[in-house]
């Protein structure tokens, strides 16, 4: 199934780049782009959106205050140079926040997103919550729910569960594109976490239990999105 898409964007290079991007994507139908808030409200009351690509800082009305207002909104994927409201965004219940300039693999891994969430809720058939993998010759199942991390080893990785160690011939690359991506997260280059599991942040470094995790830099932010959410008490 496709989801019918609307840019909401104030910048006309911007609405012209997603446009592009939506239209290379096949699970993408573009049915409008909108100028500001005001005439994305006047296109929702008129047509079917499934998801909205929506920029944050607009004239008259942010994105997050037109959001805010919608009584059904479609699914939202933040699209902003302004990465300063990304906890604020994820209370909001969003898909994804990319902070531009976007660049088209990131931007493709969000819609993923959107596509496996609207399919797990339309779908008559439960998906599975366990994979099989081989190791050691043997095929091994696996219940997401016991995966804590997994871990890179040049060409094999390391599949770390609440009771075992599996060590499968397949990179991390890999195991990223079958994971669900709802589920776990490339928080490095060598790690991917299950962020249901994560128990702790700290600076750079997360924990899964007692195992501490590098977080890449450039992923510090996302990854604080993913593990908290709108669930960040705070004076």
């Amino acid at each position: 199934m496709k989801l019918r898409c609307l840019i909401v964007d104030d910048e006309p290079m911007a609405r012209k780049g997603l446009e592009e991007y939506v239209r290379d994507i096949s699970i993408l139908e573009h049915v409008g782009s909108c100028e500001n808030a005001l005439k994305a409200s006047e296109f929702l009351q008129h047509n079917a959106v499934d998801l909205m690509l929506l920029d944050i800082n607009m004239p008259n009305i942010s994105g997050i205050e037109f959001l805010k207002s919608l009584q059904n909104p479609p699914l939202v994927i933040f699209t902003t140079a302004h990465p300063d409201y990304a906890l604020e965004s994820y209370a909001l219940d969003v898909m994804d926040y990319l902070v531009k300039p976007i660049l088209f693999e990131r931007f493709q891994k969000a819609v993923q997103k959107a596509h496996e969430y609207v399919l797990l809720k339309t779908s008559a058939v439960p998906a599975p919550d366990f994979f099989f993998i081989k190791c050691d010759h043997v095929f091994e199942k696996i219940f997401f729910n016991e995966v804590l991390y997994i871990e890179s080893m040049q060409n094999y990785c390391i599949i770390h569960t609440s009771a075992r160690k599996l060590i499968a011939y397949i990179t991390l690359g890999g195991m990223e594109e079958k994971l669900p991506a709802t589920r776990f997260m490339k928080v490095h280059k060598s790690y991917i976490v299950n962020l249901e599991k994560v128990t702790a942040l700290d600076g750079n470094d997360l924990f899964v239990g007692k195992a501490q995790i590098p977080v890449s830099r450039n992923l510090k932010e996302e990854v604080m999105k993913r593990v908290m959410g709108g669930n960040l008490f705070k004076r």
